[in-house]
């Protein structure tokens, strides 16, 4: 029976491939000819477009004769001499432009310091990052000296069903380009370990070196970028996820208008999704949408007339079912966008434009970094506002001076980025000019009271 069901599965492609689907046209193999139909022609026209990508990047390293100690490795973290170590990644692309730009993701080569690219025909290019994106995982790099290259055209990911066909094309732990077989099996995936992101998901196996490589249909078009498996043996175990193609279009346009960073349209809300027991006490009769509990005074959905309790149902035409869903619909639009959103307010439904904008510098961010011989040397710090918040993923509530970096003294003393500073020896923080004042009190007792990922934290030091 499963041997059947595997041998009929390329007429399907056949059918589906010929013209307009029945299900009647499906049929059991009957014929040594029906037997030898096979993915090849859709192999030979995709594969010459994903590429092997092999990175290096450079790190420096303390070495300590402490770092394995369980007891002197926390009191020693600093100790030691710090040597450069050569890092090498290996993963897949994507070239989605005859003239040399390839998609990969962030993680594959986002931090690397020399690129080489090898086609599916032996040739090599050196590459650099023209924009990479770490939140939505994806990089754009540009071949150099490259022209004339096959090149996959993109496929609207909303079209995409559950069921649809698809091949992975990529490199898989260094073997060489590789092809596996499968369906989409999932769409609207935003959580399975990481809670960001939302993702196709497939069971054609993905394995290590698969990232960056191609998902496509059966008409050789690019679904969307492998990225990320759910697995327990480091293998795969048919739970794979790829980035869609709509959003890859958007960074891709970006990236050719020369943006070094992908911006985001900025919503200015924050909200949760619409489960059974939510809709019943907001008195929905199913659960659906996304509920905003807070939105900020300058966002565009406030400035169109949504407001706090407001349930958002979609964006654009397409359905917004969770936070995740609602940021890469934005995201895919782009700044300067008009969409529609429909929404409930109250029991009512309503519909508004929205014009996109990307996260305000309201108020002035105020940079401040303390330099000379005091005691938090190394420290940056801003003003809170949208395009800070933005950047460091604050939350929407969050208001007052936050870190932005550190490094030196501020760094040993504990502080981190995203850090939100309430006082300095008691002096309160309210601008980022307060924390320059007070990091040059002449004093080697220390008492910083801060908040860290929701909580109150007091950093006791002396120097």
């Amino acid at each position: 029976m499963f041997q059947s069901l595997r041998k009929s599965l390329p007429v399907l492609i056949v059918t589906f491939a010929l013209g307009t689907p029945t299900w009647s046209e499906t049929q059991v193999p009957q014929t040594t000819a029906d037997l030898t139909l096979s993915f090849a022609p859709l192999v030979k026209a995709t594969a010459p477009a994903v590429v092997n990508i092999y990175a290096t990047q450079v790190v420096e390293q303390r070495v300590s004769p402490f770092a394995n100690d369980p007891f002197f490795q926390d009191f020693f973290r600093d100790f030691g001499q710090v040597q450069p170590r050569v890092q090498n990644s290996l993963g897949s692309g994507v070239v989605v432009s005859a003239d040399g730009i390839v998609v990969s993701n962030f993680h594959v080569v986002g931090h690397a310091t020399e690129i080489r690219v090898v086609m599916n025909d032996r040739r090599e290019f050196a590459a650099k990052v023209i924009l990479g994106d770490e939140g939505s995982d994806l990089a754009i790099l540009r071949l150099e000296g490259a022209k004339d290259l096959p090149a996959l055209p993109l496929r609207n990911s909303d079209e995409v069903e559950v069921g649809d066909l698809v091949l992975a094309i990529g490199n898989p732990f260094g073997v060489g380009q590789t092809v596996s077989s499968g369906i989409i099996s999932g769409l609207a995936r935003s959580s399975f370990g990481q809670g960001n992101g939302y993702f196709i998901q497939t069971d054609a196996a993905i394995n290590p070196g698969n990232s960056g490589g191609a998902l496509v249909d059966m008409q050789g078009r690019l679904l969307g970028i492998n990225t990320s498996i759910v697995t327990r043996s480091g293998g795969s175990n048919g739970i794979g996820f790829a980035i869609p193609s709509n959003l890859v279009q958007t960074v891709v346009q970006q990236a050719l208008a020369g943006a070094i960073r992908f911006t985001r349209p900025w919503a200015g809300v924050t909200g949760q999704a619409v489960d059974a027991a939510l809709a019943e006490a907001i008195g929905l009769p199913h659960p659906d949408g996304v509920v905003l509990s807070d939105i900020h005074p300058e966002s565009p959905f406030a400035k169109a007339g949504v407001e706090a309790g407001d349930v958002i149902l979609s964006i654009g035409g397409e359905p917004t079912n969770t936070p995740q869903e609602m940021i890469f619909r934005l995201a895919t639009l782009g700044v300067g966008a008009k969409t529609q959103v429909v929404y409930l307010h109250g029991k009512e439904q309503a519909e508004v434009e929205v014009t996109l904008i990307a996260p305000p510098e309201l108020p002035p961010r105020d940079a401040v970094d303390v330099t000379g011989d005091v005691a938090l040397r190394g420290l940056s710090v801003a003003r809170i506002n949208p395009a800070v918040t933005a950047e460091l993923g604050l939350s929407l509530p969050a208001e007052g001076v936050v870190v932005t970096q550190v490094s030196d003294l501020a760094a040993r003393v504990g502080l981190t980025v995203g850090d939100v500073l309430i006082a300095i020896n008691d002096i309160p923080i309210q601008s980022p000019a307060d924390v320059m004042t007070a990091a040059s009190q002449a004093t080697r007792r220390w008492s910083i009271a801060l908040i860290r990922q929701g909580k109150t934290v007091q950093l006791r030091f002396r120097l």
